[in-house]
């Protein structure tokens, strides 16, 4: 069995202000070291979308990579499901 060389994660758009790049939000639950409590958090990245394929409200599939600019160390691999627009 091979294994993978880069973290896959699937993620929310949630923002498209530049080009080629998108804001993606990855919500999971953490229990609390004390209480034992689950806790919403979320862990917020900028990924680079050389295509520009990617829209606010997408779930998408994103894969570490190489520093592609200060903030972008995460690629996007494909759109798993299109937002859907009322």
């Amino acid at each position: 069995m091979e294994k993978e060389k880069f973290k896959t994660q699937r993620a929310v758009v949630i923002g498209k202000s530049t080009d080629k790049t998108i804001k993606v939000q990855i919500d999971f639950l953490a229990r609390h070291p004390k209480y034992g409590k689950f806790l919403r958090r979320r862990t917020r990245l900028a990924v680079h979308d050389p295509k520009n394929l990617a829209a606010v409200g997408d779930v998408v599939e994103i894969s570490e990579c190489r520093p592609i600019s200060k903030n972008k160390s995460w690629r996007l691999l494909n759109v798993v499901q299109k937002a859907v627009v009322e």
